[in-house]
Order: structure tokens, then sequence, then C-alpha cells
């Protein structure tokens, strides 16, 4: 296996339902595990919160995520996006994400030909994750 980089996303109470979304965006195979199943934590109410979940697709995109437990600080933050870019022959998928990541949330700059040549936009999904989508611009 060859060294990745892929983001890890931090959630309060909305890790499962978040990476069920971006499993219907993205497809791909999703795994995940609880704190109860890995008795990492003593407090009832969190049994049930991911501790580690990864989605994994056919083409190669990773994204993980997990709960935060309630004994750490959770501060959301505008710190981050995940960048997701290709190739002018990968518009329509990328525009087929751009159109699920969006709904719901918001569009914080419209994806659009930039003045690199790209197609390129920017979002906050439904669960206040930052996305930028960016498509190479056709060949010369």
């Amino acid at each position: 296996m060859s060294t990745r980089l892929n983001p890890y996303l931090g959630f309060r109470d909305t890790a499962k339902d978040a990476m069920d979304f971006y499993q219907s965006v993205f497809g791909g195979t999703l795994t995940r595990s609880t704190f109860g199943e890995f008795h990492a934590s003593e407090d009832p109410a969190e049994l049930d919160k991911i501790m580690h979940s990864v989605l994994e697709t056919d083409s190669g995109l990773v994204l993980m995520a997990s709960d935060t437990p309630n004994s750490m600080d959770y501060t959301p933050g505008s710190n981050y996006s995940v960048s997701l870019s290709g190739e002018h022959d990968d518009d329509a998928e990328l525009r087929g994400y751009w159109s699920k990541l969006s709904e719901g949330g918001q569009v914080t700059l419209p994806l659009e030909t930039a003045p690199w040549g790209d197609s390129f936009g920017m979002c906050v999904d439904r669960f206040g994750v930052s996305w930028m989508i960016n498509i190479a611009g056709a060949p010369a």
C-alpha cells in the first residue's frame, strides 16, 4: 500500500448520518465501528456513537470520520475544506458530486468558470463541511 493523505472529519453526534450521506454522494463501501463495539467509553450515551468510519470508493476516494466523545472539546471550525478535483473528462462526475453536496447546504461560490480557466465552486454541505470542487478546463 502506498502512502495516502485523506480527510478525517470530526462530528459530535452526526457522524453516522454524515457518512451515510457521503456514501449516497460518492458511492463506495462504508465501514464503521461504534464506541460500544470497542468498549471505548463508559458513558451509556456514547455506545452507539461512531468511533471510526471509512468510506472508500472504486475510484480511490477515501473519507474518514468519527464522533467526538462528550469528554473532549468539540468546536466546529472553518479552517478546513475538502477538495475534489479532476480533469475535463471528469466533468459530469464532479458536477454530480457538486449537486448532491450543495443540496440542503449553502453555496458560497457557484460552480462557474474561474479566472484560471477551470470550473470552480465552493459550498458548505448540510453537515457544516466545506467543499471545494475544481474541474480542469478543456485542453487547448
